[in-house]
């Protein structure tokens, strides 16, 4: 063996370890993903429709199109979703936090590399020569200097490239939190299309209880005038009227605050947007229903992605809070123009260099340093909480939907029933009172139970087309699955890292 070649080696060795450096702390990796292969002990419903209803089905497994709402089939409500999406003003904020968090990532990186300034000085000066032993007097003068300085830290422990790290991570977070902006921007469009046209069924069904009450207080007055009732049963007609009318203006006004909501969504004032006038009839039951895995919904979901990248980030903050506990080598040079005189800059005779090298060990703070690193170590367990309980939440979500989805099927089973049954005793009842042989008051029964049980039907088949919503956006909505979000360089539905 050469020994001779040992010290090259070791300054070789020790040279490449300079350059490439190590990062201290903890190197991320990314929660594992759930084992869980149903979101119900009870397993998935069957969602079993009722005699002459939309049939729906789950498809486990399947992904979401990103553009979700055109499975309802209807034109007026995918130009309202475009609409939203290019006007709406927190979907515009988000992508400026997103821009600006981007801006941040990239004003770390400087830190990776040297610095180099140029400085330029005038300063006037006395210097007492007797201060060095010198019988002389006291000279003032001036002393110019010009010139540039270079210095770079060797990042021995990696506290910038850990800071680096986590700003990326807040980056990917601000991300998914546009992804989480353009999801509910969606969704509350849809939301909201859905409630009008419930609103609109639910004002239709009363307008026609209001006329099947207007065609009772006919009949009656038909039979006051054939002496076959009296004036009581007029006027207790004419209250059930009254009562009926009064169900209209909080419709009509919940109609109204629909609209105002989504001429809000989609970034207009409500005296300049009106809102198509959805109906039930020109919407289309979803019948397929894409169900994902738990396995594939922690990467579907924003929340749970933005979440999984505050624990990435808190996990780099872990690394710079350490690295803060190692020392730091800073290297340095200037070269400069040094004269008394303004006049004489630019000579070789001016020409003043250093070259240096700098280091600063941590011995005594006060405990601050190490308090930082445990304050780090305990948000990064907070977050490995918080991401936990995200995905509990939004397993729970799926879950409650899916029940949802079943309960929905069974009460239009159950308002269907109803309905009918309660239209027919009202006919029956009509029939027996213009026979004279019940009393108004067994119509006037007969009238409510069939104005709720109309009402309810109508809410029941509403729900339905609600809570399909409530799925594809309890799914993630599939917002990585599109391609045109918006209009700038940086897309939302497409993930930097998933």
């Amino acid at each position: 063996m050469n020994y001779r070649s040992r010290p090259l080696q070791a300054a070789a060795l020790l040279a490449a370890w300079l350059l490439a450096g190590c990062s201290v702390g903890p190197d991320f990796t990314p929660p594992p993903a759930p084992t869980q292969t149903g979101y119900d002990s009870k397993g998935a419903p069957a969602l079993n429709p009722p005699a002459g209803e939309s049939d729906q089905r789950l498809a486990l497994g399947q992904k979401i199109s990103g553009d979700w709402w055109t499975l309802y089939h209807a034109p007026a409500l995918d130009q309202l979703l475009q609409d939203a999406i290019a006007g709406n003003k927190d979907l515009e904020a988000a992508r400026a936090h997103l821009s600006a968090s981007q801006e941040s990532v990239n004003a770390a990186r400087g830190a990776l590399y040297p610095r180099l300034d140029a400085a330029a000085s005038v300063t006037r000066e006395r210097i007492s020569y007797a201060a060095f032993g010198l019988a002389q007097p006291p000279a003032t003068f001036n002393v110019f200097s010009v010139g540039p300085t270079v210095s770079y830290s060797l990042d021995l422990f990696g506290q910038n490239r850990r800071l680096v790290e986590q700003q990326e991570a807040l980056a990917e977070r601000q991300q998914y939190q546009l992804d989480a902006a353009y999801l509910a921007l969606t969704g509350n469009a849809v939301s909201q299309a859905l409630t009008l046209a419930s609103l609109n069924a639910q004002i239709d069904a009363v307008r026609d209880i209001i006329d099947e009450d207007q065609n009772l207080l006919s009949l009656v007055e038909k039979q006051v005038a054939a002496g076959g009732a009296s004036r009581l049963d007029t006027e207790t007609a004419k209250s059930q009227l009254a009562a009926d009318r009064t169900l209209l203006p909080p419709l009509q006004q919940q109609r109204n605050a629909a609209r105002h909501a989504l001429a809000l969504l989609v970034g207009r004032a409500p005296a300049d947007f009106a809102p198509p006038d959805f109906t039930l009839d020109s919407l289309v039951l979803p019948a397929e229903l894409p169900v994902s895995l738990p396995s594939a919904l922690v990467h579907q979901r924003p929340d749970i992605l933005s979440a999984e990248s505050e624990l990435h980030a808190a996990s780099a903050a872990v690394g710079v809070a350490t690295a803060q506990l190692y020392p730091d080598i800073t290297l340095s040079a200037a070269v400069s123009q040094v004269a008394l005189t303004a006049g004489s800059l630019g000579t070789p005779a001016s020409n003043v260099w250093n070259i240096g090298a700098g280091i600063a060990l941590p011995l005594f703070h006060g405990g601050t340093l190490r308090a930082q690193k445990r304050e780090a170590e305990d948000e990064f367990t907070a977050a490995a909480a918080n991401y936990q309980q995200t995905v509990l939440a939004s397993f729970a979500q799926v879950a409650d939907v899916l029940d949802a989805l079943q309960s929905d099927a069974d009460l239009l089973g159950a308002q269907r029933a109803a309905l009918e049954s309660a239209k027919s005793s009202l006919d029956l009842t009509r029939t027996s009172y213009t026979a004279g042989d019940v009393a108004l008051i067994q119509v006037l029964d007969a009238e409510r139970l069939y104005q709720h049980a109309r009402l309810g039907f109508v809410r029941a088949q509403a729900q339905r087309y609600t809570d399909t919503a409530l799925l594809f956006l309890a799914m993630g909505g599939g917002w990585w699955d599109t391609s045109d979000l918006q209009a700038t360089d940086k897309e939302p539905g497409k993930s930097p890292t998933h």
